[in-house]
């Protein structure tokens, strides 16, 4: 069948819906997976018909260029249910412009937003029941483009594969995290493509991290790649800290992702009023302050956790502890943020999106 979107969309409903297995109270982070997934084939220099099908394994070519080159991007997003059972997102069109600036980096083709959008709106209404309405919970959804294309001549395919797949999800972390400042290791360079969501950024963070977990942290802060001496990001979260009342972040560029929590986070402190510098800082600069008595917080920033409060930071075989405060800048810009995601506050930004 067809809907009545612009698109010609073409959907085929599944006959063996997985729904009534799962338990929608005890929910891993993306793990369990909806019953249909929507699906658009780049060849002969065009996208082609998209299809909204049930969710199945894909059949590539062992000379598929993914396998080779790495020719590969993804956004990260979520649909919320409120108490009067209506799905909404948070700033899709970010998302969508933010997945054709990644795709432009590793010369791939651009998805045109109307697919993105009407796929994408058609998908969450047919499995609207897989959107949980537990608290913390939401159903996190996965655009992502690769390439399909053969040949082992180190060159773009010329074909490309666009998929979006869900995953009803509880919460990303729970509780506070401990962080290890990275003297070694670079998440990116300049002149890179830190700022795309390439699958290769996150696999080459996976080695630093380990080895940071094992001496006892959860994540890797990442410094410059020059230096070691800026902080940058908090593992696959953008990062910031509160030193006295200013909060500061690290402004965007070739290695930092321009993450839509973080612009989120930034407007909202505007309108509290709340004083921010969006620059470069030290780790020195970090150290000395909680030596001083005047780092307040850290916490990161990104679409899967929201906010995500530090508790300690190791650097150089010394740990900092951040101090325990009541009504924290990390619980406000949660709160705020998950208010307007479930629609249970105003939205003054506009940044809402209901699927209709």
């Amino acid at each position: 069948m067809s809907t009545g979107t612009s698109i010609n969309l073409k959907v085929e409903k599944t006959k063996n819906s997985k729904l009534s297995q799962i338990d929608f109270n005890n929910l891993p982070f993306g793990q369990t997976f909806s019953d249909h997934m929507f699906v658009c084939d780049y060849k002969d220099g065009k996208w082609q018909t998209p299809q909204i099908i049930p969710y199945q394994n894909i059949s590539l070519d062992p000379a598929a260029k993914i396998f080779h080159y790495g020719q590969s991007v993804f956004e990260g997003m979520k649909a919320y249910k409120d108490d009067q059972d209506q799905i909404w997102l948070f700033r899709p069109l970010e998302n969508q412009k933010r997945i054709n600036i990644s795709s432009e980096r590793l010369a791939m083709p651009a998805f045109p937003k109307n697919y993105f959008m009407e796929g994408l709106e058609t998908l969450l209404k047919i499995d609207k029941e897989w959107i949980p309405q537990t608290p913390g919970s939401s159903l996190y959804i996965r655009p992502f483009i690769f390439a399909t294309g053969v040949g082992f001549h180190a060159s773009p395919a010329d074909e490309y594969k666009f998929i979006i797949a869900c995953a009803p999800s509880g919460p990303y972390f729970s509780g506070n995290v401990k962080v290890l400042i990275e003297e070694k290791y670079s998440r990116s360079a300049n002149g890179g493509v830190g700022f795309a969501k390439a699958g290769g950024n996150y696999a080459g963070q996976f080695y630093p991290t380990e080895l940071a977990v094992k001496k006892g942290y959860h994540q890797v802060i990442w410094t410059d790649d020059n230096t070691h001496e800026y902080i940058e990001e908090a593992g696959a979260m953008n990062i910031f800290v509160r030193i006295g009342d200013t909060l500061i972040t690290s402004p965007t560029s070739d290695r930092i992702l321009d993450g839509v929590t973080r612009k989120s986070i930034l407007d909202i402190a505007k309108d509290e009023n709340i004083p921010v510098e969006v620059r470069k800082f030290t780790v020195t600069e970090l150290v000395e302050a909680s030596k001083n008595g005047t780092l307040k917080e850290m916490f990161g920033a990104g679409t899967a956790a929201v906010v995500s409060p530090i508790s300690l930071f190791g650097h150089k075989g010394e740990n900092y502890e951040l101090p325990e405060i009541e009504n924290s800048y990390a619980s406000r810009f949660k709160k705020r943020i998950t208010d307007i995601q479930y629609n249970r506050a105003e939205d003054k930004f506009g940044w809402r999106y209901l699927v209709k």
